[in-house]
């Protein structure tokens, strides 16, 4: 496995390198403008150590100040892991709550087999919430879900 393997599996491969303009990470063995997680943490070591402005830094390492603003944060927070990306969106299947996963659970003693598409469609019948098909496969694959559940 390549570092570039690497640095995209664990979701610190940078995609816009071309980006980073500090003179440290052209043509260097050490710094990558590839690793997003060195280019973070050198824009926020620039402006803490070096005294650079922070519009300066965000510019030079490619960001926008928001971006610089929400690392500066994320670093505070919880260090060198806060300057990785994090996932999008809902962490967690909000919608098949514990009455949703008992309410599929009395269709399923009866019938097993029942498609998980039917079980959407009851889904939305009965709670009027919509559940893609595959949520509810992911989530019945799941044991500790229905361990949570009272």
């Amino acid at each position: 496995m390549t570092k570039i393997d690497t640095l995209k599996e664990f979701g610190s491969f940078n995609l816009h390198p071309e980006r980073v303009k500090a003179l440290w990470f052209q043509n260097s063995t050490f710094f990558d403008p590839l690793d997003l997680l060195q280019v973070r943490y050198e824009m926020l070591r620039y402006v803490i150590v070096e005294k650079a402005s922070k519009m300066d830094a965000a510019a030079l390492f490619g960001v926008s100040r928001p971006t610089f603003y929400d690392a500066e944060a994320a670093f505070a927070q919880a260090g060198l892991v806060g300057l990785l990306p994090q996932q999008r969106g809902p962490k967690d299947s909000h919608k098949l709550s514990c009455d949703v996963m008992a309410f599929l659970g009395t269709y399923l003693a009866e019938d097993k087999r029942l498609p998980s598409k039917d079980l959407a469609a009851l889904v939305l019948t009965h709670f009027n919430i919509a559940v893609h098909p595959r949520s509810i496969e992911r989530a019945l694959g799941k044991k500790k879900l229905y361990n949570a559940c009272p």
